[in-house]
């Protein structure tokens, strides 16, 4: 079938070359000259021209509707942030407005103003005249910072490396008015800036941090990655008029001072004096190496074309790779749209998360070279993978694939290593240079009693630092003998044992030496941590002259599998199934950090006090009440109660439950409203903060309402951290089930976190296209979805998500992947009785997708905790009512109403009794127990059957609850109003506060009692019982049913 499709299409390409003959053909069978042949050529060209101009115009239609789509949802996820498109009361979880920081800068501009023009006239000033003997009369004419100051629209704050430090990421605006003039009399030259715009992510670090005043030793900031920087520049021609400026451009200066800002540049602001650690905090240790084998491209798309358009060519592709300041360019492939360049780069990065490498392909033309397509990798994911060896699709560029093999070489503190890397590295073959097996990072302190090469005339020191043929120079200090340079350099070496590092140290401008050393690399192999720091004797100088340094030698170290490196890819072929041993997906899935970090908040929503009567009547004459609800917000998710009609003292007893994080500022936000036919009336408000229960786990407590002029709330908010042991699942749904309130959902009993990684092999659109994927995760009722991939058949999400699960051993996990049309590309369906099975109540690994492609697979990790509390920590004892010898619920009588509370989910002591002959006037289902952990009586009211009704009407029943002998406020509890029933079900529980020994000489007296009218306040007594709690043993606990008696008949 391949030899007869060739076959085909070499025909079809013979057939296409016998067209461009045609026209000549025809010409000459109809007797026409040249000239019209040449004719009609040049309108054909003409039109083909044209048209091609109307494609181009519609596709940077469709790129410029695609970037406003891309930015709108930038905007909405986010990111737009970075640009203040937001509203200032939008906030997001992990970064935080600083609108106070705003103010105060606003505040301090004018300030800032003048200290910029004390600095730039009385130090600036005499440095640049110094520097260049054409710039001797050169000045500050005018200085004037503006009225618009900078702007901090994000804060970000990470946790350090170290607990002596703090890093926190600005996200900075300054569109500025400032005006700076300066001239040089000397050429009648004027200059200077009039505006200026920067814009970027700056990263500051508090570091160290001290046991004394300032507390913080340094600042520490630069740019992660290069800032957008626009400088409106004014008589530039004349400025670069000037001998010695001649050479640089606009776009030269605007380089020069964006890489000024870029790692790995620092600007170091010392905060005390005599910091030993100014030049390790400019120059830290990078966090590691990344070795980038450059692969090869395929499918890039042709941008060369001849004759007008009418022959299309191919692309002469080449390679930019760039990390902050360091930039590669590989070699120029001619004539290729499925390069091979296999040639490897080593970058060194210095902040991970935040560093990334910017990949752009471009086609080599004589004039200008066209964009072939480019990408960007965060460098997290190549410290999560160690070795990420895949194809990576190109964006902006319409079409192609790039092949890249990223490795992370940690940096090792000791020789023990450095022979298997030497060894390794002998079996790659790397293009333009071999690979580094260590890195040299040399602190340059300061020298002291350097040599004067002219009698009373001090010399300027620069020192030249040299690892083979790789040379870097310090900065000049003038006019000293004892120069101070702190500065640092950094070098790759290829084989430690056998180079050296040498040092020149030389008087600028001349570059007459004042002294050298060259030191073998192979005595810091020999030295603790690889590291020499001490003053070194200069040789052909002084007889005291010394260079104070600090060398550090770090072992480059690649802790993964040893692999072969993967089989190159014939082009047009598809990419080797990820069942082949030559591939390189990773085994299991690389979530974040914080994933399956989550918590769970249990909110108890109780009851309230005293609230403000809002339904007034007659205006305002007749007084009456209110009827309140209650709105919870907590981590974006809005709960609202039920009304409870006509009361001031509401008792709701519904429970929430939300996926919390422990970021800093959330809060737990209760809302009360009267709720009216027309706008609802504001009773109060309270909070809690987040934090304060996660450290705490519980708060119990009456919460004093705000902006009101009485009430209080009762919550009782649980922390409940999942558990990855199924040891407690039993005894947490046991609880769940006796304490399930009688209104809202099942109280969950585990939480479930999916980590949605990677998808491999999915099935293309229409034969070739790869699609547009995206993943929706659902459990029950409640789904989710990824975002959407660019098309690729390996599309990476890097995504997670929790559910709440109410009974583990039934549910299930149902994932799809899918188009963005809508089209199913696999499914999977993972019940969590498996998880439940696993170790850990965890699965990371391939899953196959059912309905794909042969080998559509997904990459994911799930792991399962459970929920355990409080009162299921404390074993059977004290909270479980049942234990293990729990018994069915009796059945239900025939003919009895059966409440919508449940009844049926609530489980029975074994000794409990079986529901008694029915009294002249009903009975009541209660549970008593003590809660030793918190040392608390709890009581639930369940229901009451077959209650007596002493009218026509059927009553309105509920039940008040006293413990005697006090017949205080604070002893009494009373459940919510049924209407209109004889068998109300409540499931209510209530608390008091009272020791053990205290609660077993107390009674309890229940009393049901029915409302008799809006009007009136009167209540009927339906029956009572009375209850010595002495009797009952409150420490086992248990629930019964009681008989009613009158309310006359004595205890």
């Amino acid at each position: 079938m391949e030899r007869r499709g060739a076959g085909l299409a070499a025909l079809g390409a013979l057939g296409r070359r016998l067209l461009w003959a045609l026209p000549a053909y025809a010409a000459g069978l109809l007797g026409l000259g040249a000239g019209a042949l040449v004719l009609a050529l040049a309108l054909y060209a003409g039109w083909r021209r044209r048209r091609r101009a109307r494609e181009r115009g519609m596709r940077l239609a469709a790129r410029l509707q695609r970037d406003e789509e891309a930015a709108v949802r930038a905007a909405a996820a986010g990111l737009g942030a970075a640009r203040g498109e937001l509203p200032a009361w939008v906030s997001f979880p992990d970064v935080e407005r600083a609108e106070w920081l705003n103010k105060v800068l606003a505040q301090a501009w004018p300030f800032f103003g003048q200290y910029m023009e004390k600095l730039l006239v009385e130090n600036i000033a005499p440095s640049i005249r110094a520097s260049n003997t054409h710039l001797q009369t050169f000045t500050f004419t005018k200085v004037d910072m503006g009225e618009k100051p900078l702007r901090v629209l994000g804060v970000r704050a990470h946790p350090g490396t170290h607990k002596k430090q703090i890093l926190l990421d600005l996200n900075i605006s300054y569109v500025g008015d400032v005006q700076i003039d300066v001239e040089v009399k000397k050429f009648f030259c004027k200059a200077g800036v009039k505006g200026m715009q920067l814009h970027g992510m700056l990263r500051i670090i508090l570091e160290p941090l001290l046991g004394d005043v300032p507390i913080v030793g340094a600042l520490t900031m630069f740019f992660i990655r290069r800032p957008i920087l626009d400088i409106n520049w004014t008589g530039m021609t004349n400025l670069l008029d000037i001998p010695g400026l001649s050479s640089m451009s606009d776009t030269m200066i605007m380089d020069a001072i964006s890489s000024y800002l870029v790692l790995p540049n620092r600007l170091l602001v010392p905060l005390v004096p005599d910091l030993h650690e100014a030049a390790q905090l400019r120059c830290p240790l990078p966090r590691g190496v990344v070795r980038v084998h450059l692969r090869g491209a395929r499918d890039l798309r042709s941008k060369d074309r001849f004759m007008g358009g009418l022959v299309e060519g191919k692309s002469d592709p080449y390679t930019v790779l760039r990390v902050g300041t360091q930039v590669v360019t590989s070699r120029v492939i001619n004539d290729n749209l499925n390069p091979t360049w296999d040639e490897v780069y080593e970058f060194i990065v210095h902040e991970v998360p935040g560093q990334e490498m910017e990949v752009e392909l471009f086609d080599k033309d004589p004039d200008q070279d066209d964009l072939l397509g480019r990408m960007k990798l965060d460098f997290v994911e190549v410290l999560k993978a160690r070795v990420l060896d895949k194809w990576f699709p190109l964006q902006e560029g319409g079409q192609g694939r790039l092949h890249l093999r990223l490795e992370w070489l940690s940096l090792m503190s000791d020789a023990s290593k450095l022979d298997q890397v030497l060894e390794r590295n002998r079996t790659i073959v790397a293009k333009p240079d071999p690979p580094s097996a260590a890195i040299l990072v040399v602190y340059l302190d300061r020298a002291e009693d350097l040599p004067m090469k002219k009698p009373g005339k001090e010399p300027n020191p620069i020192v030249q630092v040299s690892v083979q043929d790789v040379t870097r120079e310090s900065k000049v200090v003038y006019n000293t003998s004892a120069p101070v340079w702190e500065d640092a350099f950094r070098f790759f070496l290829h084989d430690p044992v056998n180079q050296d590092v040498d040092i020149q140290v030389k008087d600028d401008p001349r570059q007459s030496s004042l002294g050298s050393l060259s030191l073998p690399l192979a005595r810091l192999l020999d030295a603790p941590e690889l590291t020499l720091d001490q003053p070194f004797q200069l040789q052909h100088s002084g007889p005291g002259s010394r260079l104070y340094m600090k060398l550090v030698l770090r072992v480059l170290f690649l802790d993964a599998p040893e692999d072969s490196g993967p089989p190159h890819t014939p082009s047009g072929q598809p990419d080797p199934p990820a069942t082949t041993g030559g591939t390189h997906r990773p085994t299991h899935a690389s979530p974040d950090p914080q994933f399956g970090t989550e918590h769970v908040l249990r909110i108890h929503l109780l009851e309230a006090e005293n609230l403000i009567a809002k339904d007034n009547f007659f205006k305002g004459v007749v007084r009456g009440r209110s009827d309140p609800y209650a709105k919870v917000r907590v981590a974006g998710r809005v709960f609202r109660s039920r009304v409870v009609k006509e009361d001031l003292n509401p008792r709701w007893n519904e429970v929430y439950e939300a996926i919390v994080d422990n970021v800093p500022g959330q809060d737990v936000e209760f809302d009360l409203f009267d709720k009216d036919i027309d706008k609802d009336d504001f009773l109060g408000r309270c909070k809690v903060p987040l934090r304060r229960v996660l450290s705490s786990r519980i708060v119990d407590e009456w919460l004093p309402l705000e902006e009101v002029k009485s009430g209080r709330l009762h919550v009782r908010l649980e922390n409940l951290a999942p558990s990855p042991s199924a040891a407690l699942l039993e005894q947490v749904l046991h609880t769940n089930s006796l304490l399930q309130p009688a209104r809202g959902e099942e109280l969950s009993a585990a939480l479930l976190s999916i980590f949605v990684d990677q998808a491999a092999d999915l099935p293309l659109r229409k034969g070739s296209k790869p699609p547009t994927a995206f993943a929706s995760l659902a459990v029950r009722d409640v789904s989710v979805k990824t975002k959407t991939c660019t098309p690729s058949a390996e599309p990476v999400w890097d995504e997670g998500f929790s559910f709440l699960i109410k009974r583990p051993h039934v549910e299930s996990l149902e994932l799809q992947v899918k188009e963005e049309g809508g089209q199913p590309l696999g499914a999977l369906s993972l019940p969590l009785p498996q998880l439940l099975a696993s170790e850990g109540l965890a699965l990371d690994g391939w899953f196959p997708l059912a309905g794909g492609g042969p080998g559509s697979q997904i990459l994911l990790r799930a792991q399962l905790g459970v929920l355990v509390s409080q009162q299921v920590e404390v074993g059977a004892g004290s909270v479980s009512l049942a234990g293990e010898d729990a018994a069915p619920q009796p059945a239900e009588v025939p003919g009895e109403e059966c409440g919508t509370g449940g009844l049926r989910q609530r489980l029975l002591p074994a000794d409990s009794h079986p529901e008694p002959v029915e009294g002249p006037l009903g009975r009541l289902q209660l549970t008593l127990w003590y809660y030793g952990e918190e040392r608390k009586l709890v009581a639930i009211v369940h229901a009451c059957r077959k209650l007596r009704a002493v009218s026509k009407e059927l009553p309105d029943p509920y039940v008040s609850l006293v413990l005697l002998p006090d017949r205080s406020r604070s002893t009494k509890r009373k459940t919510s109003v049924q209407k209109k029933t004889l068998n109300p079900d409540f499931n209510e529980r209530f608390e008091w506060d009272v020791s053990l020994e205290e609660a077993s000489r107390r009674k309890l007296e229940a009393h049901v009692k029915s409302t008799l009218s809006f009007m009136s306040r009167e209540k009927e007594v339906l029956g009572k019982i009375h209850l010595d709690l002495a009797q009952v043993d409150l420490s086992e606990g248990g629930t019964h049913w009681y008989e009613l008696r009158d309310e006359r008949s004595s205890p």
